[in-house]
């Protein structure tokens, strides 16, 4: 719990990924202050990991950095009452085509906690099988799989072949998780 209180939100801008709110709050010392505040419906990630130790992997276009970024399949939670693992198992037969026979939370958190409240939970998923491709948005028709050596992931990231937060977090609770070094 907080000695900050929040007093008032208003709304700035409603779209289909974000909400945006100025928010005014009183510090424990009776200070009022406001804040730009990002909101989001939270997101899933997964490391699907193949018994060869590969990871599959989407390379997709990132509008906001303008070009390919090499991930983890990920999405938004849009569907309502759908479960994290139920969020995580569409987004990973949309964008690569597989299902996870074994799902594990590796983690939770929050990248950019200054002014949103964006969530993002991590899953190792192991036991794949294939399935159809299920591609739902522009990006992901155009998106490819390839497959890494989750043992050649720390140099894809020294490298910055690999530069997307939620993908190294990913990978990294992964490769301890599983035991590669």
């Amino acid at each position: 719990m907080s000695s900050f209180r929040h007093l008032d939100d208003r709304e700035i801008y409603q779209g289909f990924m974000i909400r945006v709110t100025n928010e005014t709050f009183e510090s424990p010392t009776g200070e009022i202050f406001d804040r730009d505040v990002v909101h989001t419906r939270g997101a899933v990630a997964i490391v699907p990991v193949l018994p060869t130790n590969e990871v599959v992997c989407v390379r997709q276009f990132r509008p906001a950095l303008r070009h390919d970024l090499l991930e983890i399949p990920a999405g938004v939670c849009d569907v309502d009452g759908e479960s994290l693992e139920g969020t995580a198992q569409r987004e990973l037969g949309e964008e690569a085509g597989y299902r996870a026979g074994t799902l594990e939370h590796l983690c939770m958190y929050h990248g950019s906690a200054g002014f949103s409240d964006a969530r993002l939970d991590i899953f190792l998923g192991l036991d794949l099988t294939e399935v159809p491709l299920h591609s739902q948005s522009e990006e992901e028709h155009h998106m490819t799989v390839e497959l890494v050596a989750l043992g050649d992931t720390l140099e894809l990231v020294e490298n910055k072949t690999i530069i997307d937060a939620k993908t190294i977090i990913g990978l990294l609770l992964a490769r301890e998780r599983l035991g590669i070094r």
